[in-house]
């Protein structure tokens, strides 16, 4: 590790978290004579990226800066570079510095600083809403606010695999959600389809994913994470309201996915260029009996699968007369082939957003998983 990025990294320990940009810099300016350094973050709908300082939004899909973004690779363009801010798959934003030297030296210590940065922005983030409301292009509803606190990223890579998720309309979203996990050996992965409106429709959903967290945390099986939830709910609501939800778990080692279809949004799968729904056994959705007895089904990926999981919101989006999910999911899904799964649900979500001609009325929430296969 060079000195430029040992310090840099001392500096981003030691600085005060809303100033983990500026205590940065002020080493860049020492170490490459860089004197301008602004972090844009990636906004809720992934459509911006907004500057943490004084900067205007950049939205231009040919800017320097989502090339960089998109790519995942620093961009050098007159005298300016854009560095990918992200760590783990997790994509947050872009750094731009000025002026870098065209130097690949520079250029490769300047890229691993911006991954520091990454990490640390997510280590400080549950203390500071510095970053968080800078990340907002308008003001999130209530609702919004509780769901978006609930996820565990947008995007995750393991050498085994890659997934990405994303709610929409983003400041405006109600109960729809996703949540996953993994410890090197399996991948927990639940989609929910929430009900409702509003508070009472995140409330909900809460419930659901702490239910689930609780239980995968105990070390439960898939079907009894499942019934744990579903009991949750129904001793509070006592089966007035229930939700659906479709669990998953892969092992890492063979490929075997495990599900729980609890009245499910819908699993395509992605395999060879052909697109087909996945066959699940349908079951009740989570608190809508007393005392559910739910149970896996299982079928094995194979090495460069694609799951992509949407709910109702998108299967039922309507533009003139027609319905998303009838008339071009499985057309644009093919399309999806070459993209990260990141972009992948980024573009479908723009895909719907032309389709209906404008943001969309109901809740909708789409997740990708990339299967590389098991690594050694």
């Amino acid at each position: 590790m060079s000195e430029p990025v040992s310090q840099a990294r001392r500096a981003l320990n030691q600085t005060p978290a809303d100033r983990l940009v500026i205590g940065v810099g002020e080493v860049l300016g020492r170490s490459y004579g860089i004197t301008d350094v602004e972090l844009y973050q990636v906004d809720y709908r992934l459509a911006e990226l907004l500057p943490l300082g004084d900067g205007e939004p950049i939205d231009s899909p040919g800017h320097p800066a989502w090339r960089a973004f998109d790519h995942q690779s620093p961009i050098l363009t007159d005298g300016n570079g854009w560095f990918p801010v992200t760590m783990r798959g997790e994509r947050r934003g872009v750094l731009c510095l000025s002026p870098v030297p065209d130097d690949p030296d520079v250029v490769a210590a300047l890229a691993e600083i911006s991954t520091a940065l990454a990490h640390e922005v997510a280590a400080v983030s549950a203390g500071t809403d510095v970053y968080r409301a800078a990340r907002r292009s308008q003001r999130l509803t209530l609702a919004a606010e509780m769901q978006w606190d609930l996820l565990p990223g947008r995007s995750r890579i393991r050498p085994s695999f890659s997934l990405a998720g994303q709610l929409e309309p983003a400041y405006t979203v109600r109960g729809d959600s996703f949540d996953w996990s993994d410890n090197g050996e399996r991948l927990w992965l639940a989609t929910i389809n929430g009900t409702g409106e509003g508070v009472a429709a995140s409330l909900l959903t809460s419930l659901a994913t702490h239910a689930l967290r609780n239980a995968r945390r105990a070390g439960l099986s898939l079907a009894d994470q499942a019934a744990l939830a579903d009991q949750a709910i129904y001793d509070l609501y006592r089966g007035e309201q229930h939700l659906s939800a479709l669990l998953m778990e892969l092992d890492l080692r063979s490929g075997t996915m495990a599900v729980v279809d609890a009245g499910s949004p819908r699993l395509v799968l992605l395999r060879g260029g052909e697109v087909t729904e996945q066959p699940l056994e349908a079951q009740f959705p989570l608190g809508m009996f007393e005392a559910t007895d739910y149970h896996e089904q299982k079928f094995p990926l194979e090495r460069d699968d694609r799951l992509f999981v949407v709910s109702d919101g998108v299967l039922e989006a309507t533009g003139q007369h027609m319905r998303y999910g009838e008339t071009a999911l499985d057309r644009f899904l093919r399309r999806t082939g070459p993209m990260a799964p990141l972009d992948a649900v980024r573009s479908l979500i723009g895909d719907l957003r032309a389709f209906v001609a404008g943001d969309l009325v109901d809740d909708a929430v789409v997740v990708c998983l990339d299967w590389y296969g098991p690594q050694p």
